[in-house]
């Protein structure tokens, strides 16, 4: 059984950072896609970024240009740094593996933009 945890989310001001890790009991390496999603209340979980094994990154319009999705390899870990945070992104971010037609789940961290 795949688990991933997440770590690094917190409450941050507009325009503040984050980073979120996401480490896996298993290797990365040859993992098909690595990726955050996120779920704000009342909302459908979308996602944020995705990784593949081949290093090809896609983001979600909304956070093109703030975050920024990477992949350790030799520590099985995952991180989206997340710059000029705004209120909209407050969410739980969801890590997730694809694979071999499977996928995985982490716990969730929670993220809050707020003054």
């Amino acid at each position: 059984q795949v688990q991933l945890v997440e770590s690094g989310g917190g409450l941050v001001q507009p325009g503040g950072s984050l980073r979120l890790s996401c480490v896996a009991s298993v290797s990365i390496f040859r993992i098909y896609a690595v990726g955050w999603y996120r779920q704000a209340p009342g909302k459908q979980r979308e996602l944020a970024a995705v990784i593949t094994s081949g290093g090809s990154m896609n983001y979600a319009d909304s956070v093109k240009g703030r975050f920024t999705i990477s992949r350790d390899n030799a520590k099985n870990t995952v991180y989206l740094q997340m710059n000029s945070l705004k209120p909209e992104d407050t969410a739980v971010y969801y890590c997730n593996l694809k694979n071999w037609g499977l996928e995985y789940w982490g716990q969730g961290t929670q993220v809050t933009v707020s003054s």
